[in-house]
């Protein structure tokens, strides 16, 4: 059933697809180009210098490999400030860290082409890698010159032999302007409707040619500000909602404290009126401090030039310089479980929660009585308690984390001619990316830990740095000045450097003969290519502790690490036949790759492909390819950190669980691995709390051992140009790409099922390798949580159909020009491990399945042009998702079969969503233009999902705001002035 409603939603896309294109009758005359997204095949001009795909510079020839182009006219009319916002919002891209990620976004926005994760697809400038961000290897896209953005070339499937490993996906080729000449200033200006989330742009672009047109420079300048969107500011993300109850929630770090580990059954929460401790009656609404769209301000500079030395010779250079800084905001730091040793002679421990804990600890009155008086350590009745605090310093304001991004990138080379008919290219690159991170209002454990032992409320046991005493039981507002000052007075950051140094060399052209039945050359490229790639993170002592830094996730180690490949190459093109009945042209084109990796070894990667055109009308392509990807800096060489995840339902929570019982064995040996006795286990059996906040500590780390990963990938498709049919092209083009040996991590609940689903043995190395924190039996406070090293043992498949349509008539009174940008993505497939769930999340979204990937979408442009105004439409369109059945399936098993477990019926559909962007462009005089634009025109609200139902970095604000708009109608305005 499954298989026949994926037929017909394709059947569905090609019908739909061309309902939006056809319904203009036939064409009278062809107008000018009103250029959006196009298939390359169809409309890119085909002199263009770059061909995405090959090396082979001939600009008779086009590749096989299915290639759709955004040009710099559909940026233009999307007002986009910044490459990764228009990316995220084409078909068959899946959103990844961006603007929209507040809590997991790391000072960099990146692109998931085909949602296998931006580490599986390359980005490219002019045909040329830079300078990546992080120890991913991952290009940040903050740092592309989109004022100078003359297209972006998206090429579906492996492109390993033509570009190199990391090319398993694709490649998104941002090819600049080459022969810029004049003076061309824009700025804009983009705000909600409600008054926030202002973003200001200007850019600058100055180039002239020289010396008789012998040589060209251009240079660009830009500045870009953007202000933050609060997810207070908007009325369905006020209140933080439980996907599992609907009710206002949120984390159980809260105010006033909330303490477990005390032997008192549930969580316990300090009764303000009272001081007793009772069951937890106030979680802390985390939402109003976090944002939809993080602050941002960028400078950057673009220059470039070519100048011909002598007769087909020529150099060139390219320099790219880019400042960014990217703020995150999140909601208040805190204990966030930590464990800590309180005297019951602490001056802010209220005598009816201490009554309490020495009951539960069989401590007789007097005895209770005593201690609370005994002030001094070496008093006998002096004593004290553990216990997992979970409080909020609210009293400090929110945690920042400021992420300052410098790179710069220059290329130098040298290209002309051997012969009339081969040329050669030589050229060299480097570059470096620094990130600082700098974090304020988070606190130390070993200050909460000093200043919660203290007897007294002027100094503590150990006063040597100036220890303030701290009051952890009081309600908001408790916690002085003096005692921020010192939890908040040291502070912390991380730098990450990265370089690539890069050279290569290319002879390519034809070979000075045809094929028997063709007149074009036989065309071929070989070359060579070297690069060295260096990264390090260098950590202040504080962020390198594990559990130092509150709230601040995992921990950051000095990493340092690096690799060089040497590779060769060579790729060939030939047409076999041309100008014949049925056979306009057979062209076949093959190439292959040998690449050495100082930590990877030799590996192969090859392609074959044709294209074969019956009519001048119609081409038919294919192209089949074996790919590799070697393993990245962070996957070699990162420490074992403890992060947090996202998880709901714990299976060891509740009082279902005791010991002796199957389940209780194997919560209580967890438990013991973590440090605690098997009598500590068994009493906390029963009372261990669900996750804080809904997220629980996970075990991550580098594995040296790791070999590259291999992928098979291949396309056939089509490209129709019908003479019958003027002003009209399209193409349609099925790709399907395997990747095995693939170096992933387990899901949550890969991790989880591989112990609990079923119930395997207290031994087993599933169960084993989960750590409970000792003092309450949680996956929060000091547990390492759950493992998911990195390994070869994944596999991932993915598959779909890619449809691009254009149209362009003079309807007499208006120029129209409409364009048709579809996906449907048949599966996506991810199995961790052999004994691993082989899981499905197209269409799906849960902790187990990041980010949203639609079965279907697609973005319609219709623009018509009076002269000098255009007015253009664009319909985005995603398909409705739904929460995923196993996790659905998990729920249930982790409540004992309980089949109303697992979120709210009403939580568990995203409808289909439609958005309508609609701008005008006006031609005010030859040198100047204005364009204003309503985006999101019918103010859509994103569904509300509830806050715990997918993972922290894409589920966010009780909705998925990388996917659907949360920022609601906005206006944007634009001027350009040309010379």
């Amino acid at each position: 059933m499954k298989s026949e409603t994926k037929l017909a939603r394709a059947g569905l896309m090609l019908g739909g697809s061309a309902a939006a294109m056809l319904f203009a009758a036939p064409a009278l005359a062809q107008v000018a180009p009103q250029e959006g997204v196009v298939a390359q095949d169809a409309a890119t001009p085909a002199d263009a210098i770059v061909v995405t795909g090959t090396l082979i510079r001939n600009p008779n020839l086009v590749a096989t490999s299915p290639v759709t182009s955004v040009t710099s006219e559909e940026l233009q009319l999307r007002q986009t400030n910044l490459a990764e916002q228009f990316l995220r919002e084409l078909p068959g891209v899946v959103p990844s860290l961006g603007s929209a990620v507040n809590n997991g976004n790391g000072g960099a926005s990146y692109v998931n082409l085909r949602g296998l994760g931006a580490n599986r697809n390359l980005v490219l400038l002019d045909g040329t890698r830079i300078a990546p961000a992080d120890l991913d290897g991952i290009v940040d896209l903050n740092n592309i010159p989109i004022a100078l953005i003359e297209r972006t070339d998206i090429l579906t499937g492996g492109a390993s032999t033509t570009y190199g490993a990391d090319a398993v996906s694709g490649v998104i080729n941002f090819i600049t302007k080459r022969d810029f000449s004049g003076l061309e200033a824009t700025a804009s200006n983009q705000i909600t409707e409600r008054g926030d989330g202002n973003v200001f742009r200007i850019d600058v672009t100055v180039g002239a040619n020289f010396d008789d047109g012998r040589g060209n420079a251009v240079f660009s300048v830009g500045y870009q500000e953007a202000d933050p969107v609060l997810q207070g500011a908007r009325d369905y993300s006020v209140e933080n909602i439980s996907s599992y109850t609907g009710l206002a929630g949120g984390s159980g770090t809260t105010v006033p404290s909330r303490f477990t580990g005390l032997g008192l059954g549930d969580n316990q929460q300090i009764d303000p009126a009272t001081g007793a401790l009772i069951p937890t009656y106030a979680q802390f609404n985390f939402n109003p401090q976090n944002i939809f769209q993080t602050p941002f301000e960028r400078f950057n500079m673009f220059g470039s030039a070519w100048y011909e030395l002598a007769d087909g010779v020529e150099v060139y250079t390219r320099g790219l310089f880019s400042k960014n800084t990217v703020q995150t905001v999140i909601a208040s730091s805190g204990t966030f479980g930590n464990t800590v040793t309180v005297p019951f002679s602490n001056p802010y421990l209220p005598t009816a929660a201490r009554n309490q804990i020495c009951a539960a600890q069989s401590i007789s009155a007097a005895d209770c009585a005593a201690a609370a008086a005994a002030t001094d350590p070496t008093n006998p009745a002096y004593r004290t308690f553990q216990t997992n605090a979970f409080r909020r310093f609210v009293e400090a304001g929110p945690r920042l984390s400021t992420y300052t991004t410098q790179l710069f990138d220059y290329q130098a080379g040298l290209r002309g001619d051997i012969t009339d008919g081969i040329q050669f290219d030589i050229s060299g690159s480097y570059g470096e990316s620094e990130n600082s991170q700098r974090q304020s209002g988070n606190g130390t454990l070993t200050r909460v830990r000093q200043a919660t032992l203290a007897t007294n409320t002027e100094t503590c046991l150990d006063d040597s740095n100036g220890c303030v005493p701290l009051n952890l039981f009081g309600p908001a507002g408790s916690i002085t000045p003096d005692q921020l000052g010192f939890l908040l007075g040291v502070t912390n950051g991380t730098i990450t450097k990265t370089s690539l140094a890069q050279a290569r060399g290319v002879i390519s052209g034809d070979v000075g003969f045809a094929s028997p039945g063709a007149e074009t050359p036989v065309s071929f490229a070989l070359g060579t290519e070297y690069r060295k790639y260096q990264a390090q993170v260098i950590s202040d002592e504080l962020t390198q502790r594990p559990d130092e830094v509150l709230g601040n996730g995992r921990a950051s180690p000095d990493v340092s690490g690096g690799y060089d490949v040497y590779e060769g190459f060579v790729e060939l093109i030939a047409p076999l036949i041309e100008d014949r009945p049925f056979f306009n042209s057979l062209t076949l084109e093959a190439g292959g790759r040998v690449s050495h990796y100082s930590t990877a070894g030799t590996n192969w990667t090859w392609k074959a492909g044709g294209s074969w055109e019956p009519t001048s009308a119609l081409k038919i392509r294919g192209n089949y390819q074996k790919a590799t990807r070697a393993p990245n800096i962070f996957e070699l060489f990162q420490p074992n950190v403890r992060d947090l995840n996202n998880l709901t339902v714990d299976p060891c929570q509740g009082p279902g669980v005791q010991p002796g019982t199957p389940l209780g064995t194997v919560c209580a040996a967890q438990i013991v691995a973590g440090g605690a006795t098997q009598a500590q286990a068994n009493a906390l059996l029963g009372n261990i709390p669900t996750p804080s906040a809904g997220q629980i500590n996970t075990t991550i780390g580098g594995n040296a051992d790791l070999d590259v990963e291999r992928a098979t990938t291949w396309t056939i498709g089509a490209v129709i140009q019908p003479t019958f049919f003027s002003g009209f092209s399209a193409s349609i083009d099925y790709y399907n790409i395997t990747i095995k040996d693939a170096i992933t991590t387990p899901t949550i609940g890969d991790a989880l099922s591989a112990c609990f689903t079923p119930l395997q043995p207290a031994t087993s190395a599933a169960c084993a390798g989960i750590g409970r924190d000792p003092v309450d039996g949680s996956l929060n406070g000091t547990a390492s949580g759950l493992p998911l090293p990195y390994s070869n043992l994944g596999r991932l498949m993915t598959d779909g159909i890619d449809v691009v349509l254009n149209y362009r008539r003079d309807l007499g009174f208006a120029g129209l020009a409409l364009s048709f940008n579809g996906n449907w993505t048949n599966r996506n497939k991810f199995q961790a491990t052999p004994t691993s769930v082989n899981r499905e999340c197209v269409g799906f979204y849960s902790v187990n399945c990041e980010s949203i990937q639609p079965e279907f979408s697609f973005n319609q442009r219709t623009t018509l042009s009076f002269g000098a105004a255009d007015v253009s439409l664009l319909w985005r369109y995603i398909d409705g998702v739904k929460y995923e059945p196993l996790a659905l399936a998990d729920d249930i098993a982790a409540a004992d079969g309980d089949e109303t477990a697992g979120p709210l019926e009403r939580f568990r559909t995203i409808g289909a969503e439609h958005y309508f962007d609609l701008t005008t462009r006006f031609g005010v005089t030859e040198n100047f233009d204005l364009t204003f634009s309503v985006l999101n025109l019918l103010d859509n609200q994103p569904k509300v999902v509830g806050a715990n139902i997918g993972s922290t970095a894409y589920n966010s604000g009780n909705v998925y705001p990388s996917t659907y708009d949360a920022l609601g109608r906005r206006f944007a305005v634009s001027g350009r002035v040309t010379f």
